[in-house]
């Protein structure tokens, strides 16, 4: 198992425990980061691409997005 590897399967084991804290205390924005970080981690895993290399990924695609949606109400 590779590092990157491992520090997926580390940030999924974070994602999860944020989640669940986010859950018990009625906290969605931690919840919210606990499922982007499990998410991060799965992709990292299956990949093995750094975590800055595949949020930098996720943040063009959303901005891609974005502008989709703002050429439509335009």
């Amino acid at each position: 198992m590779s590092d990157l590897e491992f520090e997926g399967k580390w940030n999924q084991l974070k994602g999860a425990a944020k989640q669940k804290f986010g859950e018990w205390f009625g906290d969605d924005e931690t919840a919210t980061d606990g499922k982007f970080d499990d998410v991060v981690g799965r992709i990292q895993e299956k990949t093995g691409k750094s975590i800055d290399e595949i949020k930098d990924t996720l943040k063009s695609w959303i901005v891609s997005e974005d502008e989709k949606s703002n050429d439509k109400n335009a």
